[in-house]
């Protein structure tokens, strides 16, 4: 997601609130994006600060003179900050004379805020606002896909689809085959020379995605923006899957949106499913149009019974089948997703024509009574298979039996079983690895506070221990340990050091803190 995809508001819905109060008094009245709200009081804030913030403060420790006062705007404006909300009263009974001529000076909005409105409504006004404008794009990309949906249903579908899509997104939508050629287009036609770039891009990026060098990856689309002319280029694949002939190219005079190409990975998918002669569900075409509602917008409950393989009962349930493909080493086969035969016998064994083979991964659905236990066949071994499967599930609950499949798999593999099926046991973070891998992990993890010398790895531990228990709190991790909390600090750093972590991130934190829980008590790492 790029910086100007983050969710956000513009500055402007927050003056134009009157429930708030606020007014801008200095700055350029361009109209930035605040992605979130921060609170500080601080005499240097730009640490801790990553950029889009509405920066608010009521002026404690501003400096005292107007060379401080500078200083520190040109510090936020250098951090990213999107503008700076003052807070009159009790500190300060006016904004400062030398903070609004500094903020005038480096180009940073200055907004006043009155006594009557607390910092805290100015984030809640702000997050509510960036909600509804990220419901405002959900609605937007919900609608297209519709129009999309219903476009694909016509007989001229390949051109309603591209009329549909460049109605939404403003563009000039073509499809292009492997030469550069126009098969179908919508839209305004661009003045040249845009046809002709598009043209060439789109017939190098179809070239590239059939070169298949060694350590080389497919070019699934390109762009090329300059001179205020944006082109896109997405290839679609072909009947095996791999890259095909034919390129869907995009021009416009603006950037591409987020809704832009939430909406154009839509019609990718959609024109990559009417052009290719094979496809997940083959020529059945009541099976097709179901995939086809299924994959813009319509509920799987509604398109279920489409799916229902001919001859069968549907019984209103699936099971979801993950597997891996771990044929013997000493006699390796090719992926049975290259291999029509082993890929029709798959099938059969699970009894279902809905497979997706991916390299060694597969997914499958299988059609289910709902009290019905999945069969759990010996030939998918023998095929090279280990599988997960999941419990019978309504249609409109298959994302939790995908979970549930996946998981079955994670046990199947750690147990070297052929199969497993998922079981109602509790479900916890501890029970999706086995004691003795999670002590491995653990000591692996902490095996670099060996080399740390002095207080040693147990004194780190501890104090790491402590301070994640602490919420990260340098001084009530320093009273705990009865140290000073420059010591923390230095035992911390050191510990991020050895470990190459950085311990202000969340996701580290977590991983950490995991790690601690399984590390054995009184052992060292390498233990």
């Amino acid at each position: 997601m790029t910086e100007s995809e983050l969710p956000s508001v513009p500055l402007s819905v927050l003056l134009a609130d009157p429930a708030l109060g606020i007014r801008q008094i200095a700055g350029p009245a361009r109209d930035p994006l605040v992605s979130t709200v921060g609170t500080t009081e601080i005499e240097d804030p730009s640490p801790y600060l990553v950029g889009g913030e509405l920066l608010l403060t009521a002026g404690v420790r501003l400096p005292p003179d107007a060379e401080g006062v500078d200083t520190y705007v040109r510090r936020v404006v250098a951090a990213g900050v999107s503008a700076l909300g003052f807070g009159v009263a009790p500190v300060h009974q006016e904004v400062p004379a030398e903070l609004v001529a500094a903020c005038d000076r480096h180009g940073l909005p200055l907004l006043r805020l009155p006594p009557a409105t607390p910092f805290v409504a100015v984030g809640q006004a702000t997050y509510a606002a960036i909600a509804e404008a990220r419901n405002h794009e959900l609605r937007e990309i919900s609608r297209a896909q519709s129009a999309l949906a219903a476009a694909a249903a016509r007989p001229d579908a390949l051109q309603a689809v591209l009329d549909r899509l460049s109605g939404h997104t403003g563009a000039w939508a073509v499809l292009l085959d492997a030469r550069g050629d126009e098969l179908f287009s919508a839209g305004t036609r661009p003045a040249s020379p845009a046809p002709e770039r598009v043209r060439d891009l789109a017939a190098r990026t179809t070239a590239r995605a059939h070169t298949r060098g060694a350590g080389r990856s497919v070019p699934a689309s390109a762009a090329d923006h300059r001179d205020g002319v944006h082109l896109t280029v997405h290839t679609l694949p072909g009947g095996d899957g791999t890259a095909g002939s034919l390129a869907l190219g995009q021009v416009t005079l603006t950037a591409p949106t987020l809704i832009h190409r939430q909406v154009t990975g839509t019609a990718t998918v959609l024109l990559a499913l009417l052009t290719s002669p094979r496809h997940a569900l083959g020529t059945d075409t009541r099976s097709a149009g179901a995939l086809v509602r299924l994959m813009l917008g319509a509920a799987p409950a509604d398109v279920a019974p489409a799916l229902a393989p001919a001859g069968t009962a549907y019984a209103g349930h699936w099971v979801v089948v993950h597997g891996r493909h771990t044929p013997p080493r000493s006699a390796p086969a090719p992926h049975p997703g290259d291999d029509p035969a082993q890929l029709a016998t798959l099938g059969t064994v699970l009894g279902t024509p809905y497979l997706y083979v991916d390299g060694p991964a597969l997914k499958a659905l299988v059609p289910s009574a709902p009290d019905a236990r999945p069969e759990v066949s010996t030939r998918a071994a023998d095929l090279g298979w280990v599988l997960g499967f999941s419990a019978p599930a309504p249609a409109s609950e298959l994302a939790r039996a995908d979970r549930q499949a996946r998981r079955a798999l994670q046990r199947a593999t750690a147990a070297q079983e052929p199969a497993a099926v998922h079981t109602e046991d509790p479900l916890t973070v501890h029970g999706l690895i086995s004691p003795a891998d999670a002590q491995d992990l653990a000591r692996a993890r902490f095996a670099a506070l060996d080399r740390a010398g002095a207080p040693g790895a147990p004194v780190l531990l501890d104090t790491l221990r402590t301070w994640l228990t602490l919420h990260g709190s340098w001084d009530r991790t320093a009273t705990a340990l009865h140290i000073h909390r420059n010591t923390v600090r230095h035992r911390l750093a050191r510990v991020g050091e050895l470990l190459d972590v950085d311990l202000q991130d969340t996701g580290v934190r977590m991983e950490l803190w995991f790690a601690l829980h399984w590390l054995p008590d009184g052992t060292r790492p390498q233990d």
